[in-house]
């Protein structure tokens, strides 16, 4: 029988003289993002005011409706025809090239946004932004999405909104604005709590 890592580590330390020192909690994400994680133009996964360019956008908010000012927050998402970018330099911005991926840090007041293009249907599937939200007191990143509004079918069929009910499926699905952007907020927890993935 093979031992087991922690076996394994007892058996080390005790040869060595020590006492094993109990396990402890993981380290909490933030709030220096900008070391190691900032670099320019990140928010801009296309060119600003580029055909087909939009805004999504929102506010980060905590439990109690507080918006959280020391957040970072990523998405990706396809192309709008649905082509999945496949090429290397995500971190690139050279105002031409669509590579699906960007990174925002929250204002003071909570609010990220991202200059990006409305991603297409993926398989014929609802069409949607794969989120992650790093936060203080996160002892790791959350997993969500947003989900453009107006396929209310592709919507219907989708896997994971048809397993949520009503109230669910509203924490992950964005509103249009008037000039073709979208709003979407994102809370941690409470009333209204977004929907978040386990992977």
């Amino acid at each position: 029988m093979s031992e087991t890592t922690e076996t394994r580590r007892q058996r080390l330390v005790k040869a060595g003289g020590a006492q094993p020192l109990p396990p402890t909690a993981g380290q909490t994400i933030g709030p220096f993002f900008a070391f190691g994680l900032q670099y320019p133009k990140m928010h801009e996964v296309v060119f600003p005011h580029s055909p087909g360019a939009i805004v999504v956008g929102g506010i980060l908010r905590d439990g109690a409706g507080a918006p959280i000012p020391d957040a970072c927050i990523e998405i990706w998402g396809a192309d709008s025809d649905g082509t999945v970018s496949r090429g290397r330099g995500s971190r690139r911005r050279d105002d031409h090239t669509f590579t699906g991926f960007g990174r925002a840090f929250t204002t003071d007041e909570g609010r990220f946004e991202f200059w990006t293009r409305n991603p297409g249907a993926v398989d014929g599937k609802a069409p949607f932004f794969a989120v992650v939200v790093f936060a203080r007191g996160l002892p790791d990143k959350l997993h969500t999405r947003i989900y453009l509004p107006e396929d209310a079918d592709a919507l219907a069929a989708d896997a994971l909104l048809s397993s949520l009910d009503a109230d669910e499926r509203a924490t992950l699905v964005a509103t249009r604005t008037p000039e073709g952007h979208l709003q979407h907020d994102i809370r941690l927890q409470g009333e209204k709590e977004t929907v978040f993935l386990a992977f």
